[in-house]
């Protein structure tokens, strides 16, 4: 091209001097694609990471993570301290799902179990057994830490639970025991509700309203609008 410009025109100096001028913005231009284009794609990936990672968040409480606290709540002794701070409306904002999330990391949990609370747990987590394992090949978990502790945390309350012939008559040690595994698996399922409640009222009110409805937490909640 440039040598048909000079054949054409007949002006090599023009020519070279608008030559070494494209040269020059050269460094330019790599810079504008790799640092600004590049980190608009980026972010542009990462977004719908997250979008994809939030759905798949979603099905899991609405599958099995709401159930499995409100059964994990029937063993917790100071349910009460929770449940004021966790009355999650429709006129939450920002700053208070912070509280709320900072409140259950730093909460205290008191978690008692009894045989009938834990054979229905254990029934529950059976019946589910095979969604929570599909939940790990889900490769958008792998951006998300916390949930996949999570998951951990509530799979090994179904093999701890699984593993014993009969939960009728264990001794109080191994009771004690198996309380203190619900009750990590309660802190981190309730510690992501709080984030997955959040992420309903931003960007799903209907289903939010649904969810606060059935909150976990709220002994006599009703999904019935009176």
């Amino acid at each position: 091209m440039y040598g048909l410009q000079v054949y054409i025109f007949n002006s090599p100096r023009d020519t070279f001097y608008y030559l070494f001028q494209d040269l020059a913005f050269v460094p330019l231009q790599v810079i504008i694609v790799t640092l600004i284009l590049d980190r608009l794609l980026t972010a542009r990936e990462k977004q719908e990471k997250l979008l994809k990672l939030n759905i798949v968040i979603s099905a899991f409480f609405s599958e099995l993570g709401t159930v499995a606290i409100s059964h994990m709540t029937s063993s917790n002794l100071n349910l009460s301290t929770l449940q004021g701070g966790l009355k999650v409306d429709s006129g939450w904002n920002d700053a208070e799902f912070k509280r709320a999330s900072n409140m259950v990391k730093g909460f205290k949990f008191q978690v008692e179990c009894n045989t009938e609370q834990l054979i229905s747990l254990m029934e529950l987590l059976k019946e589910n057994k095979p969604y929570l394992l599909r939940m790990f090949d889900n490769p958008n978990l792998l951006e998300h830490d916390a949930f996949t502790e999570m998951l951990w945390a509530l799979l090994h309350v179904s093999e701890e639970l699984k593993s014993r012939a009969s939960l009728k008559g264990l001794p109080k040690n191994d009771l004690a025991h198996l309380s203190n595994d619900v009750m990590r698996a309660y802190r981190f399922l309730t510690i992501e509700w709080v984030c997955y409640m959040k992420y309903l009222q931003k960007d799903y009110p209907y289903l939010f309203s649904l969810a606060t409805r059935k909150n976990p937490f709220e002994s006599k909640g009703s999904v019935i609008i009176e």
